[in-house]
C-alpha cells in the first residue's frame, strides 16, 4: 500500500498536524471503531454472566411494557 502524508510543521519546525487522503482516513476511522468493538466485547467477557430463560425474558419485558 502506498501511503501519501504531508506533515504540518509550525514556525519553529514542530510537527503539528498531518494530511492525508479520505480515503486512508476512512479506513482508520473503520479500524478504530474494530477495535471499539473489540474492546466492548473482551470487557463484556470479562464480566460474571447470570442467563434467564427466554420465555422468561419475554414475560418480563412484557410486564414492563406501558399500556
Amino acid at each position: 500500500m502506498n501511503i501519501m502524508e504531508q506533515v504540518v510543521m509550525d514556525k519553529k519546525g514542530n510537527a503539528i498536524a498531518v494530511q492525508i487522503s479520505m480515503t486512508r482516513y476512512k479506513k482508520i476511522l473503520e479500524k478504530l471503531e474494530e477495535l471499539d468493538d473489540i474492546k466492548a466485547f473482551d470487557k463484556a467477557m470479562k464480566r460474571k454472566h447470570q442467563f434467564i430463560p427466554f420465555e422468561d425474558s419475554v414475560k418480563h419485558h412484557k410486564s414492563s411494557r406501558k399500556k
